[in-house]
């Protein structure tokens, strides 16, 4: 997505011709017309694949005459994975755990009756997924006050997020904040959905109301940007296996 021109005066100018991903002892680390990238923490920007370097390096490849962080996702996400997740993982955990107090999946529609249909049929299996295969167990309710969920649920939800490495920790971290639900963020890491349902599942309460009562053009765009992020966060995902 190409900036606005006032956005994009405020921007820094691209400074290199290519970006490539060059393998490392160690990992892959992406190379900027051969001066290998830095965090902006000054650390060395290395990965553990060759598949997410080149996702990285597309991103860097992608820009135009300006460098939109808006538009690298992936970038951002390593940054944050390599520069502040090593002294934040707990509290990163207990977040990942705080979604699952109040998980979207969790929270059903009293009426109309085709409302209901679509969350049941869409959430209801997931549900039963994570409590089979990752011993969170979630209680649903009508309606937007949420219930007490079972403590070991929410510690199991702890504890898997603590066992994963800094960067999947990072990317289930975001994955909760950009779906609402600590059940789809796990489904899309587990490979149990793909980018596109876990957005589209994200999204039933407000495509719901799109079809009765329309979209603005801001909403849309905003829609827009989350998908893009959803898809670019399932890339990373699989580029991590």
């Amino acid at each position: 997505m190409t900036p606005t021109p006032d956005r994009a005066a405020g921007l820094p100018k691209r400074f290199y011709k290519t970006a490539t991903p060059t393998s490392v002892d160690g990992g892959w680390r992406i190379e900027l017309d051969g001066r290998p990238l830095k965090t902006p923490a000054k650390q060395d920007f290395v990965l553990p694949s060759e598949a997410l370097a080149q996702l990285i390096a597309e991103e860097w490849e992608g820009q135009g005459d300006a460098i939109d962080p808006e538009t690298m996702p992936l970038t951002r996400l390593v940054n944050v994975a390599l520069d502040r997740t090593p002294q934040a993982r707990e509290d990163l955990a207990a977040e990942i755990a705080k979604y699952a107090e109040t998980d979207l999946v969790c929270h059903l529609a009293e009426s109309p009756v085709g409302l209901r249909e679509r969350q049941d049929a869409g959430w209801k299996p997931l549900r039963e997924w994570a409590g089979k295969k990752l011993d969170i167990v979630l209680v649903p309710v009508e309606g937007i006050i949420a219930s007490p969920q079972p403590q070991s649920s929410l510690q199991a939800a702890f504890d898997h997020a603590l066992s994963r490495d800094d960067l999947t920790l990072t990317g289930l971290t975001w994955a909760c904040g950009l779906l609402g639900s600590c059940v789809l963020a796990y489904a899309l890491l587990e490979d149990r959905v793909d980018a596109g349902t876990a957005f589209a599942l994200s999204r039933i309460d407000e495509d719901w109301q799109i079809e009765h009562w329309g979209e603005d053009a801001e909403a849309k765009d905003a829609a827009n940007a989350r998908q893009r992020d959803a898809e670019a966060l399932g890339a990373f995902f699989r580029a991590l296996d």
